[in-house]
């Protein structure tokens, strides 16, 4: 694990930065104690979402439906 003060973080971040991109765990030290380790994130690539108006397609084609889906919710609502 490599180690660094917080002065040097400030003056080098993007380098600290790197380092802990590049897959290194970096521990942070103030006045010789440790206060932050810095690792390499494991979040996961975020999950495409589906193509709904693609699937929509599929399903009904080119049919255009008769009524709305505001249409729908109204008469369920009783608004009109």
């Amino acid at each position: 694990m490599k180690q660094t003060t917080i002065r040097e973080l400030k003056h080098a971040a993007s380098h600290v930065l790197g380092m802990v991109e590049a897959g290194e765990t970096v521990e942070i030290f103030r006045r010789r104690k440790s206060v932050a380790i810095l690792s390499p994130s494991t979040a996961e690539k975020p999950v495409a979402m589906p193509d709904f108006a693609a699937r929509l397609r599929t399903i009904y084609g080119d049919v255009v439906l008769k009524t709305t889906g505001t249409q729908v919710v109204n008469d369920a609502r009783g608004d009109r």
